[in-house]
Order: C-alpha cells, then structure tokens, then sequence
C-alpha cells in the first residue's frame, strides 16, 4: 500500500475509532508528514518497504535539528502508526516494535521572582486595554490559570460575592477556586470599563479583544509580549510562567500541596510534586549564596 493512501487510513482510524481531537489529529498527520517527506528521499513510498532501520535514520536525521521531546513525540506516533498497520495485517511485522524512545531529561518549571511578578503587574490604567490587561495578568497569577482557561471565561464564571472562580479545565472537568484581593479589585475596575469595550455587541467572554469579541490565545501572548518589552523583562516568559510561579509562591509560602493540586485542576498530585522540587532547588540556591560556611 502507497504510504500516502496508509496514513489517510490511519488517521482516519483515529478519527473515529479513537475519537481524535482535531488538534491531535493535526499534530499526528504533521508528524507522519514529516517522517514520510524523509522517507521518500530514501525512494520509499511503499509501506511494505520500511524497515527499523529507515526508522532508526529518520531518528538520527531529526537529531540533528529538533528537541528530545519533539523526537519523543514524533516516534510515538511512528510507533502508533506502524502497529495499526501491522494490526490491520497490511505488513508482515511491526517493524518500530524494539524501538526505544529517547530519554526525556524533566526540566523544572521556569518561574518569576516575586519582584519580577510585581514589576509584571505593575500596569498604570491609562486605557480600557490598560485595565483588562492588569485584569487578565492579575487573575492568571492569582489564581494559576491556563490560558486556555482565561479565554475562555464567561462573565457567569466569575462570582465576586463569593470570592470564586469556576473554571472548566481539561477533560471537561469543573473546578472552582478562590479569588484573592487584588483579582477581585482588578476585576471589578475592568468589569466597569468593559461595557465600553463590547462596541454595541453583545459577547458573553470575559476578556474582550479590541473588536469587542472574546480574546483568544494569540492575542493574550501577543498583549504579554508588548507587556514584556515595555518592562524590559525576559521576552521567552509565557502564560504558563505565570501559572508556574503561582504554584512555586504558594508552595515557598507554605501551602498544602493537595490544595495547590485542586487549584491547578492536576488530576494526579505527581503532576503538582514538581513544585517542591522547584523550592527544594530555590533553598540549596539560597544556602550555597548566603550561608557563610557553604564553602571552603
């Protein structure tokens, strides 16, 4: 079978055997583009012809060029591919079977000094874009936020009599968690100013874009990156740093590790034991600086 006609199979397959989301579906066919643009410059485009050592090349090829995880993600999918085909009997063998992933090195999670996050924050309210960006930054650091979660808040999400937040994360589970001061001030200014910005439309988002529609991902990073330059601060932080120095805050602060779990929607506490690795690094970064007899 040609190697094109394979793919569309699969993807399909995935589609609507394993209910593919379509981001999913778009990273799996950019993936299995790639390693087929390689393997046709090996003048393979049959796939009985692939063999572990074409895979193997192709590992090798985006050594050169792409991150471990990018690798790791990429031969996931090759594996994937490769057993669908060997499961539906149109090749012999599984030839990506014995395979091994390349070792993935965990990086911690960068995170802002709490003087960076103030500078960050540190917003004077001239225009209406003034006071929904200080909103926006504020909650995100307040309250730990996605992104993705930002965007898509509705106005009914918010309730400012109760100090909460309900937010639907991942997997379409709902969480609610707590509003601190300063996101519920900045919150209420903006919540006063955004009538302005709906331009005699009618939107149920939260934070508006300059059309008066929902903001989206896009616009939140590119508003962060002005932010950034302005504040001449480290133009690679992201959305997700925020997130990160939220949960390394409360944890050098003393929080309960369970309750930061709920609070960043972790469906498993593992994913929140980071963090303390992050503040365990933060106290022997401390002890080597200031303790007098740290060296010899």
């Amino acid at each position: 079978m040609n190697i094109v006609h394979a793919i569309n199979d699969f993807i399909n397959y995935c589609l609507f055997e394993k209910g593919l989301t379509d981001k999913t579906k778009e990273s799996y066919q950019n993936d299995l583009e790639v390693y087929r643009n390689f393997l046709e410059t090996k003048h393979i485009t049959d796939i009985t012809n692939i063999t572990s050592e074409h895979i193997k090349d192709f590992l090798k090829d985006r050594n050169d060029t792409e991150k471990t995880t990018t690798i790791a993600h990429n031969l996931t999918v090759i594996k994937n591919f490769h057993s669908y085909l060997f499961r539906q009997k149109l090749v012999k063998e599984d030839v990506s079977e014995f395979i091994e992933r390349p070792k993935l090195r965990k990086s911690l999670p960068k995170t802002l000094s709490i003087e960076d996050v103030n500078k960050l924050l540190d917003i004077p309210l001239n225009t209406l874009f003034d006071y929904r960006n200080k909103a926006m930054l504020e909650l995100m650091y307040g309250t730990g936020l996605r992104v993705s979660e930002i965007v898509n808040l509705n106005t009914t999400d918010i309730d400012l009599t109760n100090c909460l937040i309900r937010i639907m994360g991942k997997g379409n589970k709902e969480r609610e968690v707590p509003l601190g001061e300063y996101s519920i001030y900045y919150l209420n200014l903006y919540l006063d100013k955004r009538r302005e910005m709906l331009k005699n439309t009618s939107c149920d988002k939260l934070f508006l874009n300059n059309h008066g529609k929902g903001m989206t991902r896009q616009g939140f990073f590119k508003n962060l990156k002005q932010i950034l330059k302005e504040k001449g601060l480290n133009p690679e932080i992201s959305p997700h740093t925020l997130r990160h120095s939220f949960a390394t805050h409360l944890i050098n602060h003393g929080a309960d590790l369970r309750s930061i779990q709920e609070m960043l929607g972790h469906s498993d506490i593992s994913t929140t034991k980071i963090y303390t690795r992050v503040s365990d690094d933060k106290v022997k970064e401390d002890y080597n600086k200031f303790h007098p007899r740290s060296h010899k």
